[in-house]
């Protein structure tokens, strides 16, 4: 019996991935509302208990499961056998209980931890490179900017390890986070969505066709190296530089994409939804780098970073995560009234969590932030509630 769910459990990498990405996901929330409410006081920074995991465990694991899936399909390449895309799991979930063990009880397992985490990833680049140089496909735009986000997320945590070595030096982590967070998960994020969303809306809706910016990838990937070149020589008082170009860029982008709001179902709009966030994160960090510039009397706290992050990243994979589960158990992919409430609910926590960020200003940033949390969770739970068996019990 254990052998038959295995075989099911294995059958398609999605659902690996997925399961440990939710599963982790709701544990590094938990742990952040235990110590934001006061219940387990955790004798740890924020890097290591929240962004670290966020970046190198959590979200790397959502994409990487639907990569493994689309990726050899962009470049017309044979599927990923189970065999192979297992071994990948494994490692990431031996870098996870690693990790997890050294936050909770042995603290030098970290770098260890990270050590391993990051064998992962330069195993699954090296597997997606190696697909990559295989096709003869003429387009391999979007999948070499996908591979150039990955290779960003390898040096990113490469620095990382080394400031959980040598924790004396507080750029190194700064460098960890922003490389992480822009060159690798939204650089990526943003390439996947650009490639899916559109494709999704051409299938729905008769006689839709995007229309993009050419050099559309470049010209994101010069404006992030403005932006983190003022964050990490700590001039962010100039970052309005890069960012109200970004809100520009986006803005144009997306009235360009010319999606038809009105005509798909929610399964699709969710998506369009996800991608509102992005101009509104980056006009969110142009504000606080020019109240920097003037006076500095407002604190944004990291407001624009869980703008793309929770409302974001969150959204979206919320959106793709129950359209894959569905696809590809046989289920028609559609939105219920309960999704679509699921749908709403992510962007209550997202604005809760920008608030938060503000109430700094003003008090009960603790309470703030344990409420967003809460929250949160509780849309994580909502959604195992009800996909998680068909994602990994019954199929």
């Amino acid at each position: 019996m254990v052998s038959e769910w295995y075989k099911k459990f294995s059958s398609q990498p999605h659902q690996p991935f997925f399961a440990a990405g939710f599963t982790l996901f709701i544990f590094f929330i938990t742990l952040l509302l235990l110590l934001y409410t006061g219940t387990m006081p955790i004798d740890s920074s924020v890097f290591k208990l929240h962004a670290y995991p966020m970046i190198f465990l959590v979200f790397i694991q959502f994409f990487l499961g639907f990569l493994f899936v689309v990726f050899p399909r962009f470049l017309m390449q044979a599927l990923i056998q189970p065999a192979v895309y297992m071994r990948h799991f494994y490692l990431f979930a031996s870098g996870s209980v690693l990790y997890i063990a050294g936050l909770l009880f042995f603290e030098p397992l970290l770098p260890i931890a990270a050590l391993t985490i990051l064998a992962a990833q330069i195993n699954s680049f090296a597997l997606l490179l190696s697909i990559y140089r295989k096709s003869i496909v003429k387009d391999k735009y979007d999948t070499r900017w996908i591979l150039i986000a990955f290779g960003c997320g390898i040096a990113a945590n490469i620095v990382a390890v080394i400031y959980l070595i040598a924790p004396d030096y507080p750029i190194l982590q700064k460098s960890a986070v922003n490389i992480g967070f822009y060159l690798f998960l939204f650089l990526l994020i943003f390439t996947v969505s650009q490639r899916m969303i559109p494709h999704f809306t051409e299938v729905k809706v008769e006689g839709y066709r995007v229309k993009k910016s050419r050099n559309l990838m470049e010209i994101l990937f010069a404006l992030l190296l403005l932006k983190l070149s003022f964050t990490l020589s700590g001039a962010v008082e100039y970052e309005f530089a890069a960012d109200i170009p970004l809100l520009i860029f986006f803005v144009r982008e997306f009235l360009l994409w010319k999606l038809p709001v009105s005509k798909v179902p929610p399964i699709i709009w969710v998506l369009y939804l996800s991608l509102a966030w992005i101009p509104a994160a980056f006009a969110i960090s142009a504000a606080e780098s020019l109240t920097i510039f003037f006076d500095g009397t407002v604190l944004f706290e990291k407001a624009a970073l869980h703008a793309i992050a929770v409302g974001y990243f969150l959204t979206v994979l919320i959106g793709f995560a129950t359209r894959v589960v569905l696809g590809h158990s046989g289920r028609v992919p559609t939105a219920d009234r309960t999704a679509v409430a699921i749908f709403f609910f992510a962007q209550v926590a997202a604005l809760s969590r920008v608030a938060a960020a503000f109430s700094l200003n003003f008090g009960g940033y603790t309470t703030m932030i344990a409420v967003s949390a809460a929250l949160t969770l509780a849309l994580l739970l909502a959604w195992c509630l009800k996909y998680f068996r068909i994602l990994a019990i019954t199929f």
